[in-house]
């Protein structure tokens, strides 16, 4: 292992990276090399093997995208659809996002494309994306192998192959498919593998996957030192847990609040921003697009719109870089000490200054003490309460408190909205007595009478095999009811039925739905379809109202009309 060289400045230049590739780095404000770039560059750039183990933070992300792009511009390859020549391999979508926002600019300056490969979207941009052809593909394994399998993507031209993370991906149970992934590359192209710990299984990929490899260690521990403060707030219980933790968001630099769960983070951002802090959170369960909406509201101006607070689960711990991050605070102390580190890598990165502060009950202090020993770290406990002058001291000046905004008014109203006493409307609902809204108008829409005559469209049958769900309209009201626009009994002001017909003797939607009655079945005393006379006769039944074969009877169970087979009580 070469030792770190006594260089304390470094230009890129120097380090071999073509000029205007430290043109663009120069232009973001990134003139001198950090020690993990300063180690790899020379051997990578020369397609040397290499295996770089570098602190949350270090600048590992610039130490393998310098020598991807530069190499594959010097090489001279044609793109060729389906089949990339620079491969980047992360464990989550966020982190590979951040990656292709890195080697996007670098690739431009050279005339190379970037795309990136994750679940959670469409793939269908992907496809378009591999057909056109893409040079540099950053990608999470799971993805990628479902467009392997399925033609879209060829990795045979793979020149140069990057795994950054790979411990992460280890902890993820992604190594056997990184593995099949890595042996579908060409066995002599360029293999770059860069983490924050090299366990877990990673050997195994360094043995199989890399040849000659040089190897660079930067920083023995992954805790940075020197810049980062680690601190442990002490509190009884949970009341004073939430005290402590909302005066802790209130500061005015950017914070992030770790919880061990996904509803966790939902809930405290709830909490913070109904308390006048606005919050984000990041969790595994929300959509691609509303994790890059947090994060750029979190990365955004708090005087534009943006917020100071984001709530994560350990899903933000990698890879997710955000600047200028004064405060990390373990709402819940995390279970390894590997957590624990990487959270902690969100503050105190590139040279800046941060505070790291996990918030403990007295019950925990066991738990909180194994963990900050197996992390290397000697941190004294503080009891504290939220209103301490400690506590005030490390939040700073409070911001501004921000009213939140008020509930979004209910989609219907009137008498008894949409949906409330007789389906969508006030009370007149759908059923004979109103049409489709009657007397209380539609949802409370101004009291618009209902519409039209009651017995068109009841003899249209909801879509074969569609559930519940795909059958709500944009109005959240099933797709078998939007169709009937009224009940197939009663005209649209509650007159007498059309040709005597009451669905079987129902009046779906009236106002005897409220009290358990369904759409005019009195399920209270057996009475059931009782309207205060019989059927008259018609087609399709006899004089007492039996059904015939073939005729159309109502369903009970609000899935629209049904031909009988036989008569009934057979």
């Amino acid at each position: 292992m070469r030792p770190p060289e006594s260089i304390s400045v470094t230009s890129f230049l120097s380090l071999g990276v073509p000029e205007p590739l430290a043109a663009v780095l120069s232009a973001d404000g990134k003139t001198e090399a950090f020690a993990i770039q300063r180690d790899t560059l020379p051997d990578s750039l020369a397609g040397r093997d290499v295996l770089g183990r570098g602190r949350t933070g270090s600048g590992k992300t610039i130490a393998f995208a310098l020598p991807l792009v530069a190499r594959l511009a010097a090489s001279g390859t044609p793109t060729r659809p389906a089949r990339p020549r620079g491969l980047v391999l992360a464990p989550t979508r966020e982190l590979a996002t951040q990656i292709a926002a890195t080697v996007k600019p670098l690739a431009e300056a050279v005339g190379l494309s970037v795309t990136t490969i994750f679940g959670g979207v469409s793939q269908k941009p992907q496809e378009q994306a591999m057909r056109r052809g893409v040079d540099i593909v950053v990608a999470c394994p799971g993805r990628l192998e479902d467009l392997q399998k399925q033609g879209v993507v060829d990795l045979g031209a793979v020149e140069i192959a990057v795994l950054d993370e790979a411990d992460h991906m280890a902890d993820l149970g992604f190594l056997p498919g990184v593995t099949r992934i890595l042996a579908a590359t060409p066995e002599r192209g360029q293999r770059l593998l860069f983490s924050a710990t090299l366990d877990r299984g990673v050997d195994k990929l360094v043995k199989r996957f890399l040849h000659d490899a040089v190897s660079h260690s930067v920083d023995e521990s992954s805790v940075p030192q020197g810049v980062m403060t680690h601190r442990v707030f002490l509190v009884p219980d949970g009341g004073a847990k939430t005290e402590l933790v909302r005066h802790l968001a209130s500061g005015r630099g950017r914070r992030i609040m770790f919880t061990r769960t996904k509803h966790q983070a939902k809930r405290l951002a709830k909490q913070l921003t109904a308390s006048g802090i606005p919050a984000v959170d990041l969790q595994g369960n929300l959509s691609q697009n509303a994790r890059e909406r947090n994060l750029a509201a979190f990365g955004g101006d708090p005087e534009a719109g943006g917020v100071r607070v984001l709530v994560a689960t350990d899903v933000a711990a990698r890879g997710v870089h955000v600047d200028d991050v004064e405060l990390v605070v373990h709402v819940d102390p995390p279970v390894e000490h590997k957590a624990y580190l990487h959270r902690s890598g969100r503050t105190a990165r590139a040279g800046a200054e941060g505070v790291v502060v996990t918030v403990a009950l007295d019950e925990q202090r066991r738990d909180v003490v194994d963990l900050l020993r197996s992390a290397k770290l000697k941190v004294p406990f503080e009891s504290v309460a939220a209103g301490d002058d400690t506590v005030s001291a490390l939040v700073g000046e409070p911001a501004p408190h921000v009213k939140p905004a008020p509930a979004a008014a209910p989609a219907g109203g009137g008498g008894g909205g949409r949906g409330s006493r007789g389906g969508r409307g006030g009370q007149g609902g759908r059923g004979a007595q109103g049409g489709q809204g009657g007397a209380g108008g539609q949802g409370g829409r101004g009291g618009r009478p209902g519409r039209g005559d009651a017995s068109a469209g009841a003899d249209r049958r909801p879509r074969r095999g569609a559930s519940d769900a795909s059958r709500l309209d944009d109005r959240g009201t099933s797709t078998g009811e939007g169709r009937q626009k009224r009940a197939h009994g009663g005209n649209a002001q509650g007159g007498a039925p059309r040709n005597g017909s009451q669905r079987g003797g129902s009046q779906r939607g009236g106002a005897a739905h409220k009290g358990g009655q369904r759409g005019g079945d009195q399920n209270n005393g057996g009475h059931r379809g009782q309207s205060g006379h019989s059927p008259a006769p018609q087609s399709g039944r006899t004089a007492s109202g039996t059904p015939t074969i073939g005729a159309t009877v109502g369903s009970l169970h609000s899935r629209g009309p049904r031909r009988a087979s036989r008569p009934a009580g057979r």
